[in-house]
């Protein structure tokens, strides 16, 4: 798939995976601690932190019972009005540019996921240098179509979207004037399951779109992040923060510091370990050819006497001949008187 430049770094199979620190809610109302979530992710070695640009109002209506609350027994939000949820969660507008500046003062890539179209408009205001869509919004088309006519890099989560969905997603986006798309596998629970994630697709959603693919990854751990790299991800985003201990909306399925600088670190080898097909020795391994088995004479031998077992053995080091000669040799008669740990060779016999 092509690869593309943001910001002086460049995205693609070619390149280690670009790592994404999602602050998401996990600021908890400080912006005091917003810019300190920004230290430690560049202190971790991420690429670039994201946010996510909404209000309360621009997500939801403020209502608190029917379908605006949360009664699923198995979420982390269950009991909350959607309107309160976001409340807690949501960046203040006037918290982006201090934010966004922190991470060009570190090297770090700051950028954002727009939920409705003055968040774009917002956005532009503050020259992100690219966009990411969330799984729930990859449906809406008038947004996909807003943010796609910035010309801009788009990354878009595939949780909940069928190959249909996600057809019509993509063809929007590349028909409104997107031509740098990366999809990200995702599982749209919170947190997510190793055995849900099924980065399998990663591999057959690269091949169906032509596009380059990456991970959006609520699992615990970096097991399956890693794994993905195997299967061609070239991106991997997290959510993070700085200690699950403090709370937060995200904070249950969200990286620390160590765990998040353990990512950068893992996947960058796990792309490494890639490499290409290779039989043979490298030319590293060459002196471990020593450490091979080969034939050497394991007794004193007088000219005319025959090689047996107890006198030709297949050990270490590798300057004899290979073992697979080993039956060639037995019943043969040495030619010359030969020491034990002499290396066999064609000359003897």
């Amino acid at each position: 798939m092509n690869e593309f430049i943001i910001e002086n770094t460049l995205i693609g199979g070619k390149h280690k995976p670009f790592i994404i620190a999602e602050m998401s809610g996990n600021h908890n109302k400080s912006l005091e601690r917003a810019l300190s979530i920004v230290e430690a992710a560049a202190k971790a070695g991420v690429h670039a932190l994201k946010l996510q640009t909404y209000t309360p109002d621009t997500m939801t209506l403020d209502l608190s019972a029917g379908d605006f609350h949360i009664d699923q027994s198995n979420s982390l939000w269950k009991g909350q009005s959607l309107h309160t949820l976001y409340q807690q969660a949501y960046t203040p507008w006037d918290w982006h540019e201090p934010i966004f500046n922190h991470c060009r003062k570190l090297g770090i890539i700051p950028f954002s996921t727009p939920f409705d179209e003055t968040a774009v408009d917002f956005l532009e205001s503050l020259n992100v240098p690219l966009y990411k869509i969330s799984s729930f919004e990859n449906t809406d088309l008038p947004l996909i179509r807003k943010v796609a006519a910035t010309g801009k890099p788009m990354i878009i989560s595939t949780g909940l979207a069928s190959i249909a969905e996600l057809d019509e997603t993509v063809r929007t986006a590349r028909k409104a004037g997107a031509k740098d798309i990366i999809l990200l596998k995702c599982t749209s629970t919170y947190p997510a399951s190793a055995e849900n994630t099924n980065i399998l697709t990663i591999p057959h959603m690269r091949d169906l779109f032509k596009c380059q693919i990456g991970l959006s990854d609520h699992t615990r751990g970096v097991g399956t992040a890693i794994a993905s790299i195997a299967l061609g991800a070239t991106v991997i985003e997290k959510h993070f923060t700085l200690s699950r201990e403090d709370g937060g909306v995200d904070a249950a399925f969200s990286m620390e510091p160590d765990e998040m600088e353990s990512l950068v670190i893992e996947s960058e080898r796990a792309w490494l370990s890639l490499g290409r097909i290779q039989y043979g020795p490298l030319k590293e391994e060459a002196p471990s050819l020593q450490f091979r088995r080969s034939l050497y004479v394991s007794q004193d031998m007088k000219a005319g006497d025959v090689f047996t077992k107890n006198n030709l053995r297949i050990v270490r080091p590798g300057y004899g001949l290979e073992p697979k000669y080993y039956d060639v040799f037995l019943g043969k008669r040495v030619k010359i008187d030969v020491k034990k740990g002499t290396k066999a060779n064609w000359d003897l016999i």
